[in-house]
C-alpha cells in the first residue's frame, strides 16, 4: 500500500521577505522562514537594528541580508521591489498601536496606525505581487493581523479599524491572486510578549484581565507564531487562501 506523503514544510530555494524584522515578531518569522531553507531580506527602519538580525540568522547557518526601508515611503518600497528578484514569501509584519479611548483619538493618531496597518500593509504587498507576476513566481502573502481583526477591544478602535480591514483586504488579495498561484492569509495572535509590549503586563491588573480571557492560560511567545507562519509559507498549506490562522489561546473562541 503506498501511504500519502506529508507535504514538505521546507523552503529551500525560496525567497521571503519580513518587514519589521528588526525584533519581536518580525524577527521570529524571518529566522522561522530562514532555519526551513529560505533567503530572506529582513526589512525595518533601524539599520542597525535589522543588520544585527539579519546577522544573528546568518551565524545560525541561515541565509539573510538586512535592508533600512521605511514601508511607509511608498514610492522606496515600490524602487526596492522593482531592483530585487521576486519574492515568493511575504511576511507582512510591520504594524503599530496607539491605544486609547475612541473619544480621544486625534487625526494624527487615526493616520500613524491606518498608516502602518493597512495602507503600507497593502502597497507592500501590492509592489511584491508586482514583481512576483513579472517573474511568474507563485507563493504565499503572510499578513500579520490580530485577534482584535474578530472582536472588538476597549482603548483599541484605531488597532481593531485596521487589523479587521486587514482580513477583508487578505480575503480580497486571495481571490485576486488564485489565478497566478500567489495565496494570501493572515495570523492573527493573541497578546504576545515583545519588547514593545512587555512593559504593558507589568501592570497587574490589566495582565490578569488578559489572561483571563486567553484560555490556556499564558501569555503568546514569539515562539508560538514560528509554526503558523512556516506552515501558511510552506506547500503544507497549498489549498490554504484567504482564511486567518487565529494563535489566540481561545480568546476568540468564547
Amino acid at each position: 500500500m503506498d501511504l500519502p506523503k506529508t507535504p514538505s514544510f521546507r523552503l529551500d530555494g525560496r525567497r521571503a521577505l519580513v518587514t519589521g524584522a528588526g525584533r519581536g515578531i518580525g524577527l521570529a518569522l524571518a529566522a522561522a522562514l530562514a532555519e526551513a531553507g529560505a533567503e530572506v531580506t529582513l526589512v525595518a527602519r533601524s539599520g542597525d537594528e535589522v543588520e544585527a538580525a539579519a546577522q544573528a540568522i546568518r551565524d545560525a547557518g541561515g541565509q539573510a541580508e538586512a535592508v533600512a526601508l521605511d514601508v511607509t515611503d511608498l514610492a522606496a518600497v515600490a524602487a526596492f521591489c522593482r531592483d530585487h528578484r521576486a519574492f515568493h514569501i511575504l511576511a507582512n509584519n510591520a504594524g503599530t498601536n496607539r491605544p486609547m479611548p475612541m473619544q480621544d483619538v486625534a487625526e494624527a493618531d487615526y493616520d500613524a496606525v491606518l498608516g502602518l496597518n493597512l495602507k503600507s500593509a497593502f502597497f507592500v504587498a501590492q509592489a511584491v505581487v508586482w514583481r512576483m507576476l513579472a517573474e511568474n513566481a507563485k507563493g504565499s502573502l503572510i499578513h500579520l493581523g490580530s485577534q482584535m481583526g474578530h472582536v472588538g477591544g476597549p482603548n483599541r478602535s484605531l488597532y481593531c479599524a485596521s487589523k479587521w480591514a486587514l482580513e477583508g483586504m487578505s480575503k480580497a488579495f486571495a481571490l485576486d491572486l488564485a489565478p497566478h498561484g500567489i495565496r494570501s492569509n493572515t495570523i492573527a495572535p493573541t497578546f504576545i510578549e515583545t519588547p514593545l509590549t512587555k512593559p504593558f503586563f507589568e501592570d497587574a491588573a490589566f495582565k490578569a484581565s488578559v489572561l483571563q480571557k486567553i484560555k490556556l492560560g499564558r501569555i503568546g511567545t514569539v515562539e508560538d507564531l514560528m509554526g503558523a507562519a512556516l506552515f501558511l509559507a510552506s506547500d503544507a498549506s497549498s489549498l490554504v487562501t484567504g482564511t486567518s490562522l487565529l494563535v489566540d489561546g481561545g480568546w476568540t473562541a468564547e
